[in-house]
């Protein structure tokens, strides 16, 4: 398991990494992010967990420069889930979207050194396969029934 990487918020609203001992901005929060760096903010007059809120002013910043990543209409559909019965399974399903998609693209990266058309085959058959699963996992944990159970993927224990 990462360790995590803690930098405190304090009331003059600096940020202080402890592990290099020196203040730093959002942006250099912003490159640890990029970096894989797990991070964990603390509000240091309350002790409080805030990298959600560091994480979502950093996402707030790249979506008012440059091209957004996210439409009107996409942020009003996630809104939405706020308070509803499927918050939580919505969450968890955007979180599961998200790490597949990085492990695709790291996949992809790898795969480009064979022949680029296997490779784009073989990753696109896997695609289809884990949305299915992933769709199938969400309407079941939403109560709908498909029969017969989910198949044991190549690294599920047996």
């Amino acid at each position: 398991m990462k360790r995590e990487r803690l930098i405190k918020k304090y009331p003059n609203r600096r940020l202080y990494d402890t592990e290099l001992s020196r203040y730093i901005t959002v942006a250099d929060v912003r490159s640890l992010v990029m970096t894989g760096i797990t991070i964990k903010v603390l509000d240091t007059a309350n002790e409080t967990d805030i990298t959600r809120a560091i994480l979502l002013q950093i996402m707030l910043e790249e979506e008012s420069g440059g091209e957004p990543l996210f439409s009107a209409n996409m942020l009003a559909q996630i809104i939405r889930f706020y308070g509803g019965t499927f918050q939580g399974m919505f969450a968890r399903y955007l979180e599961t979207s998200l790490e597949l998609f990085a492990k695709q693209q790291q996949d992809m990266t790898q795969a480009w050194t064979d022949n680029p058309f296997e490779a784009m085959s073989r990753l696109t058959q896997k695609n289809v396969e884990m949305w299915a699963d992933l769709q199938q996992d969400f309407m079941r944990a939403a109560g709908f029934s498909f029969g017969a159970k989910r198949k044991p993927k190549d690294d599920d224990p047996a």
